[in-house]
């Protein structure tokens, strides 16, 4: 087969999943979240293949059948009838743990050979009515909190996310509706803050946090989770502003207590830090100063010494020029 993409294509914001098409898919639909594909697979760790297989599965649920991350998320960017290579690092492949049944070590880059022999794509938010949704959240729901307690935060974002992608826009009909919408939103939101925050993406958990103490300034799981991101940031004075408020609203919250000595001692050792980085500055500067004053000096005594004999020689001549 002759490559159609040699240089290839970056799927992701952090260069993870690089794509090279070998067979031209045909059409222009792909499939989305939730779409039903059949795909052959061939995975290769090196030289070696250690994956070949053909497998149906749920995008956006590929670790159910073993499938890496980064071949799950490439699936919405692949044409029916289309091979291509996939350059995954290993994020997107089996991360620090490996993949121990294909004898793959922790942090290994991996190469999956991907066909979309077929796919069903997923009704999007447009297609469905609103008690269609609803129907469809708490399986959702579920399915990401179970990602979430196996450790999958990626899987467990995917999830979520579709809910919020569902009834962010909905106001439903009735107060009753309309609670149970925010409500949802409110929980997916929270959830997804403690997956980010287990990502180490804290700007996102901050945001998700934000989202939810827009709806509930008092929320005590917002403020706490969006505290522990700022205090990730090293932003301790916005961190300690959350936990103040947290204690506010439940004053029997030991975390947060214990969250605002971590934050004040964080900011001990900050200012010390900054104390020493401006004294060691002040120093440097000082014996710069001293260096560069001490040659001016030299030459402005010797430019002084050199003027005297000047002074010196010309009041001689003048002497010897007048009569005696």
């Amino acid at each position: 087969m002759e490559l159609l993409n040699f240089e290839g294509e970056i799927l992701t914001a952090d260069g993870g999943i690089v794509r090279r098409i070998k067979v031209k898919g045909e059409g222009y639909s792909n499939p989305n979240d939730g779409a039903s594909v059949d795909v052959h697979l061939e995975g290769r760790c090196g030289d070696r293949l250690f994956d070949c297989r053909d497998v149906s599965f749920i995008v956006g649920q590929g670790e159910d059948k073993g499938i890496p991350l980064g071949v799950d998320r490439a699936m919405d960017k692949m044409q029916n009838g289309e091979c291509c290579l996939l350059y995954l690092n290993p994020k997107y492949g089996f991360g620090s743990e490996g993949k121990p049944e294909y004898k793959i070590g922790p942090d290994k880059d991996i190469v999956y050979e991907v066909s979309l022999k077929d796919f069903k794509r997923a009704k999007e938010s447009w297609e469905m009515d609103l008690n269609e949704k609803l129907a469809l959240v708490p399986d959702v729901k579920n399915k990401g909190n179970q990602y979430f307690k196996a450790g999958r935060h990626h899987q467990a974002v995917i999830q979520y996310q579709r809910i919020i992608s569902w009834l962010e826009l909905e106001c439903g009909t009735g107060i009753e509706q309309h609670k149970q919408i925010q409500d949802y939103i409110l929980t997916v939101h929270l959830n997804l803050a403690l997956c980010f925050l287990r990502l180490k993406d804290f700007s996102q958990a901050v945001e998700n946090c934000n989202k939810v103490i827009e709806q509930d300034k008092s929320n005590e799981k917002a403020l706490y989770r969006r505290g522990e991101a700022r205090l990730l940031r090293n932003e301790y004075s916005l961190a300690m502003a959350d936990f103040q408020k947290v204690l506010e609203v439940n004053p029997s919250n030991r975390a947060a207590r214990a969250q605002l000595s971590t934050c004040q001692s964080k900011m001990k050792e900050h200012q010390e830090q900054e104390k020493k980085i401006y004294a060691n500055m002040f120093q440097k500067f000082a014996e710069r100063d001293s260096k560069n004053g001490r040659p001016k000096r030299r030459r402005d005594e010797s430019e002084q010494s050199s003027m005297n004999g000047e002074v010196g020689i010309k009041r001689r001549r003048r002497s010897q020029d007048c009569p005696s």
